[in-house]
Formats: C-alpha cells, structure tokens, sequence
C-alpha cells in the first residue's frame, strides 16, 4: 500500500496563494487545494477585461530586488525575444503595436515586456518629476517664493536634529523638509489613508519608501547620465522609487496568474473558485480543517488538511477561528483598519492635454504609466495610462486612451456607496475639472471595486505583535502575503513569503520568523504595489 499524500490547504489565489501552491508541487509531496472566494484569480494582481480593453487593478510592475522572483517570473514567460527600443516610450509601443498584425516571435501572448518607466506628479495643473527633482523645469512649476520657502526648510532639517518619528509626519519631514512635505507628501498621503499622517506609523513610511531623500534622488539623476545602455533588468542598487525599467506581461498581471492556476491544475492541485472559508477549525495549537461555504449555493462543506496557508484578512481569521480566543487578541483584530479600493476605467478617444507624443504624432496623449494627482480640489488619487503599460491592453490602441482612475475609500462611505453610473459621471467630471479631459471625448467606462486592498499602518496595528504571536502559536498554520500578515507587501514580497512557507513545511520547521523577515529586512523595504 501506498502512504496517503499530506495536503496543505491554502486561503486565496492571489500571488501568495497560487506561489505557495506552484512551489507545494515543485517542491514537496503536498498536494495543495486552493479555496478562492472570488470568480477570478490573482488577488489584487488581477486584469479586468471590458469590451477587449484590459484593466490592471492598481498598476503592477514586475521588478523586484530577489533574483529568486525575478527568475520565478522569467521562467513562466520568457522576455521577449525581440528587444525594445529605449529612447522613447510611445515610440517603442507604436512599434509593438504594429507586431499585433506581422509574423514575428512576438505574436505569442505568453511574453514580459521589457517597460521603461515613467511617473509623474500632477500638481498646480503643472507636471513634475517624479520622485521629485530639482529641475529647472520644477522650480519654474513652483514659482520661487515655494522654491525659497522649500530650500530653507530642508536646509533646516538638514542642520537640526532630527525628529523623533512618532509618525508619518515626523517621517516625511526628517527626509524632505517641512514645506516640501506638506507640498507634495501630506495631502497626497491623506488622501490614500482618508486620515492624517500624524495617526499613521512611521513603518508604513519606512517600508514603502525606504531610504529616498532629496539628495538620493538628486545623485540618482546625475548618476543616470554617466550610466550606459542598459543589458538587463538589473536595479538592486537603485532605490525602488527610482527604477527606470519593470517588466510586464503582453496582457497584464492577471494573464501571468492565469497560467500558474492553469499549471498547478495540471499537476495534480485543486483550485475551487466562489468557495469562502467561514470558519477554521482547531485541536489545540493545530489547525485541522476549514468549512466552505459555496457562494452560489449557500452550501457549507467541511475540508481537512496537514498544513493550513491564509492570505485571507487577519481580521477575518481570527473571526472565523474556532479556538480559544483571548479577548485582547479578538480587540486587536476588530481594530484593524483596511483602505478599500475603487478603479474607473475611462475610454477616451484623445486627451486634452498636448505633450511629449506630439513629436511621434499623437498630439493629445501622455506617456507616463501612472499620474498621482495632487490637486486638492479632487478626490482621484492616481491616473493610470494602459497603453502605456502595454499597447495589447486596448482595442484600439492607435485611436483611444484607455485610462485608470484610481480612488481611495472605506467600505460603507460616501463614494463606497455611490451607484456605479454615478461614481463614472463623477471621475469623469474630476477629470474634466483638472483639465486632463474633455467631456465630449469620452467613448465608454467601467468602475471596479475592490475590498481591503491596502492594510492600514493605523488603528490597532501598533499591537500587531500580539496578534503574530498568537497565530504563529498554531504551528501548521503559516499567514502569507499582504492581507494574510497586514502588511503592505508588494506582489514580490507576497511570493516570497509563500516560497519561504513552503521551505518550512518541507523542512518539517514551525519557526515563522523567516515568513516575517521579508519587506522587514533593512536592504529589502519596498515602494510601490
């Protein structure tokens, strides 16, 4: 007779979910069996297509500092064979779009494209670098009684001692000043968190942008002069903030985890899509199975399991754990905060702002990947451009913007509830008001939700240890990714914490620290999703 294979229940199929999965088959004999409350895979990683235009919910590059994802990526789709010109973005892309309809290597979907990136501010109804630099065409911008005003305060934190960071606040102005804070940092920054900086911990600012300051971005800048053609995607060096090349899928993020849920099927996973886990059950510091419930049907089911991966909300967890709870761990938990996220796809037949592209012959586009806006006078966040990302994401690339608007809410609020035909017509006045688009050229749009998309760095996390401590006590339970650990972690460091469950279990080993080490390592913190 043949052992019975062990199984390892996994919760989600966001990045975490599916890596720890592909990794479980690789690399051990557990066979894992993926629950997924949604209809599609990839977390918030995932692509929305609407009438052929394609949709990344947030805006994914795919770089990252771990050689080990950056060959994870590299091996399930090759870069593509035909390298890109660098020179200039639109003029890359109108290449590449011309190889929709020739018969080259690059007609096969599976392909990363090789990006450069380009993000700007909106600001003042100006655009600035970003990061910010100090450009001739940025003190122009600002005018010079803001550029005097922002040289001495940084002058100033440059002279004094530092402050004690007790906040976000305390965090932003030790590296950039005061007046350059509150000009491109506080109302951006509270707009995305919907409170002020001084409620937010100063880890949210520590592990999203690290060690940028003024002078970082003003070496970088010099640097990149002297710097030759570039031969690989290669930038561990460089402040993530600063990175001028990514790699992205022909399709967007989503097509990627398609192929991975396609291939842990194929090798003998089980993936279940509109299955919820409601509740975890328990026998003592083991968790030994989970009930379903079927989304369509109602129907509650019961699963056993060996080991035991949550990507679900820690907040959600510790509800839906059938255990002993001490009540202090149950406070903290209901006091954990999220940041729900909406996405407006806009269609628009040009925009009204000229720029860089009229050179190439398109006189009402823009180039960047994603704007943030600053303007206080509207609630829009950031403003992706997808065909910038990549031409196959529209339909009709050469005739259409197909654009991103990105809103931050709390589930329950005044935009949370707006009626989707009501959030479009309002975006798309937000837009018209800053003066990127005209009404009239407004072809077609879709509004997409999603439901704690950021965890919040506010609330109850401060006491996050003793919810860890508590939940790493069940030993074949390992909490993965950004939700499974609240932790802004990246799509990268989503996978690496899966890749490092999936280590333990195969090593028989119940110490979570080396989970819990990515996006804390010093050299390793992250901006961006």
């Amino acid at each position: 007779m043949t052992m019975a294979k062990k199984t390892a229940i996994i919760i989600g199929a966001g990045p975490g979910g599916l890596t720890a999965a592909y990794e479980l088959l690789e690399k051990s004999e557990v066979i894992p069996h993926i629950y997924e409350k949604d209809r599609i895979v990839g977390g918030i990683s995932r692509t929305i297509t609407y009438k052929g235009n394609r949709m990344d919910i947030g805006g994914h590059r795919f770089f990252s500092k771990s050689d080990t994802v950056m060959d994870w990526w590299q091996n399930l789709m090759p870069m593509q064979s035909r390298p890109s010109k660098d020179d200039l973005l639109m003029k890359r892309d109108v290449i590449l779009n011309k190889s929709r309809q020739s018969a080259d290597p690059e007609k096969t979907d599976d392909v990363l494209l090789s990006r450069t990136r380009l993000s700007r501010i909106y600001y003042l109804r100006s655009f600035f670098d970003y990061p910010v630099s100090l450009s001739l065409k940025t003190l122009v911008n600002l005018g010079p009684l803001r550029v005097i005003k922002i040289g001495f305060s940084y002058l100033k934190t440059c002279l004094l001692p530092k402050r004690k960071e007790k906040n976000l606040e305390d965090f932003f102005i030790n590296r950039f000043g005061k007046e350059l804070y509150k000009t491109f940092f506080k109302d951006y920054t509270e707009k995305v968190w919907g409170v002020p900086c001084t409620e937010i911990d100063p880890e949210w600012g520590a592990q999203r942008i690290k060690g940028l300051s003024i002078m970082k971005a003003v070496k970088h800048a010099f640097g990149s002069l002297f710097k030759g053609k570039r031969k690989k995607i290669d930038q561990k060096d460089v402040e993530t903030s600063l990175i001028g090349h990514f790699l992205y899928p022909k399709l967007g993020p989503g097509q990627l985890w398609e192929k991975v849920a396609e291939i842990v099927k194929n090798k003998g996973g089980e993936l279940t899509m509109g299955q919820e886990v409601v509740k975890i059950l328990t026998d003592g510091k083991s968790v030994t199975g989970v009930e379903v419930r079927d989304s369509s049907s109602g129907k509650v089911s019961s699963h056993k399991g060996d080991y035991f991966i949550s990507t679900m909300p820690v907040k959600e967890l510790i509800e839906s754990l059938d255990a002993d709870i001490p009540e202090d761990v149950r406070r903290i938990a209901r006091g954990l905060r999220y940041r729900d996220f909406i996405t407006v796809g806009v269609l628009a037949g040009k925009l009204k702002i000229n720029n860089e592209s009229k050179s190439l012959g398109f006189k009402h586009r823009l180039l960047d990947n994603w704007i943030y806006i600053q303007e206080r006078d509207v609630k829009i966040g950031r403003l992706q451009i997808f065909n910038n990302w990549s031409p196959y994401m529209v339909k009709d690339y050469e005739n259409t913007m197909w654009l991103g608007l990105e809103y931050f809410a709390d589930e329950g609020d005044e935009l949370w509830n707006m009626k989707k035909e009501d959030f479009f017509d309002f975006a798309v006045s937000e837009l018209v008001k800053i003066g990127i688009l005209d009404k009239d050229d407004v072809i077609d749009g879709t509004v997409e939700k999603v439901e704690k998309a950021y965890p919040s760095y506010f609330g109850t996390y401060s006491e996050f240890a003793t919810l860890r401590n508590f939940l790493d006590g069940f030993t074949n339970l390992y909490l993965i990714g950004r939700n499974g650990m609240h932790r802004y972690n990246n799509q990268d460091h989503s996978m690496l914490t899966a890749i490092r469950a999936v280590e333990d279990i195969a090593s028989g080993s119940t110490d979570k620290s080396k989970i819990w080490d990515v996006n804390a390592e010093k050299e390793y913190h992250e901006n961006k999703r």
